[in-house]
């Protein structure tokens, strides 16, 4: 209050600038109090602050005292029980080495033990030794003298037996391959005719039921070329006047008619069968008709020719239904019935297709084989033999062509181009085909052969069984079927007879065409005759 009122008075008492001065000097003043007094309120505070973070400090290095001694105690603890832990694994550690000790110190004796008797084994083995080189020389001595004795022995069996050493182990080891041989050939004879007797039996259990399931014909027709006349009087009709008749015939049919003695018969002379079934027909209608002149022998042969083409297109047909086989081109159907009046050997083609054709079927069906490529082969294997009379080339290669124009499968044509063995057969088909083909042409009164070809088969049979050294003579018979060797029994032994009936039985395999198969029997005798005096 007095500073107000001695203010008031002072301001009212000095002019205005010193008011100001006053003015400035008090604030100065002023802020000069408040400086040391802001000094001495921050002094205060770090005098506090500073006496706060002491006691912090002394309260922390207290606390910091604490916990080291409860650490110390804990360490002390803590090493105490690790002492006792060590303690007792030492103690634990120590019993098991003393436990060691005791076992090392026990195998120690044991080896000691060992030792000894090793080396008492040891000098036991030298002195075997000792004696077993002192037995080798020993030993030795009695073999040199044995050495001498044997070669002493020797040089007087040489001189008593009148053999050298060399020959009597050659003749010892030719006893010894002779031996073996005919130990070889008992095993192989005996494996080989078990072999052969199981698999005869079943390929005749196989063919016979193949067979007795076929209805065949025992016997094939005969295509005849004789027309029998009711009088001799008709040989002069059928010539004719100057032979315009007969001229006109053979013009007509492609065929040669021949009239000789023979009474009441013509025979008619053709290599084309068709042409001379057509000539056959023909003559024997115009001689029941009695009209026989050119004009009329034109009319009869053309329409007998129809009238065989009409039968060898029901043939055929007739053929493949029997066989069971469809899809078959129309002409093939026409080429096949021409069959009908096609031999071979005296055995009809066609019905001999139609045989072969159930023959391969039923044998296919116990193979397990396809049958109808089969049977389709077997029906067509022959169908060259329908025109090779007017193709050139075998029948099979005329056949392989006719399948392959008329768009047969590769498998039909392969059996029908294999079933003579001309080429390597491949598949089941085709050896069925070929089997077929062949039970067929050989069963008996199948085919007729010429005499003059038996013959010279029965020749070349025996002509290649005499052929082999040691043979004496040998025999076909049986027609053919069997040839009986007789060999020397001073150059063949008991045990070569079975090689030299193998050799035989290849040789005719690889140089001879046959129907079935040949028995080759090889005989040794040997007769030792002497006369008491």
């Amino acid at each position: 209050m007095i500073n107000s009122i001695v203010s008031s008075m002072l301001l009212s008492a000095v002019p205005a600038w010193g008011i100001a001065l006053i003015a400035i000097g008090c604030a100065a003043i002023g802020g000069l109090v408040g400086y040391f007094a802001y000094r001495l309120f921050v002094n205060k505070k770090f005098s506090s602050a500073k006496e706060e973070a002491q006691r912090i400090v002394d309260e922390g290095k207290q606390e910091a005292k604490t916990l080291r001694k409860e650490a110390l105690l804990e360490a002390k603890e803590e090493q105490h029980r690790m002492r006792a832990e060590l303690d007792k694994e030492t103690r634990a550690f120590r019993a098991e080495t003393n436990r060691t000790e005791q076992r090392l110190a026990a195998r120690d004796e044991q080896l000691n033990k060992k030792e000894e008797t090793l080396d008492r084994k040891t000098q036991d083995l030298e002195n075997a030794r000792g004696r077993l080189t002192q037995k080798e020389q020993e030993l030795a001595r009695t073999e040199a003298a044995l050495v001498e004795r044997a070669a002493t022995i020797d040089t007087e069996l040489e001189r008593v037996a009148g053999l050298t050493r060399e020959e009597a182990k050659a003749n010892l080891i030719a006893a010894m391959v002779d031996e073996a041989k005919r130990d070889a050939v008992a095993e192989c004879r005996a494996a080989e005719q078990e072999i052969k007797s199981e698999a005869d039996k079943r390929a005749r259990e196989m063919v016979a039921l193949a067979i007795q399931r076929c209805a065949a014909d025992h016997a094939g027709e005969i295509a005849v070329s004789v027309v029998a006349l009711p009088n001799e009087e008709m040989k002069g009709r059928i010539i004719g006047r100057v032979g315009r008749n007969i001229r006109a015939f053979e013009n007509a049919t492609g065929v040669d008619v021949i009239i000789d003695d023979t009474p009441d018969v013509v025979t008619l002379s053709g290599f084309d069968p068709v042409r001379r079934e057509i000539a056959r027909v023909s003559l024997e209608k115009l001689v029941s008709d009695s009209r026989i002149h050119p004009a009329r022998i034109e009319e009869v042969v053309d329409k007998t020719r129809n009238e065989i083409e009409n039968q060898m297109k029901e043939a055929g047909e007739n053929a493949v239904y029997e066989a069971g086989i469809f899809n078959l081109n129309p002409e093939l159907v026409k080429v096949l019935g021409r069959l009908k009046f096609r031999t071979s050997y005296g055995q009809n083609v066609l019905k001999h297709s139609l045989e072969v054709c159930h023959l391969a079927g039923l044998l296919a069906a116990e193979l397990g084989a396809d049958i109808k490529i089969a049977k389709r082969a077997g029906l067509l294997h022959d169908i060259g033999k329908a025109i090779d009379h007017e193709v050139e080339g075998t029948h099979i290669s005329i056949g392989v062509e006719l399948a392959k124009k008329f768009k047969e499968s590769p498998a039909v044509i392969h059996a029908i181009e294999a079933h003579h063995g001309d080429v390597e057969p491949k598949t089941i088909e085709a050896m069925i085909v070929q089997a077929a083909d062949a039970i067929s042409s050989a069963r008996p009164g199948a085919r007729r052969a010429s005499l003059e070809s038996y013959v010279k088969r029965l020749e070349s049979i025996e002509t290649i069984a005499n052929s082999f050294p040691g043979v004496e003579q040998s025999y076909a018979i049986q027609a053919g079927r069997e040839i009986r060797v007789m060999v020397k029994p001073e150059e063949v032994d008991d045990s070569k007879t079975y090689f030299v009936a193998k050799e035989i039985a290849k040789k005719l395999e690889e140089e001879l065409e046959y129907p079935g198969q040949i028995k080759v029997c090889v005989i040794r005798e040997l007769r030792s005759v002497e006369y008491a005096k």
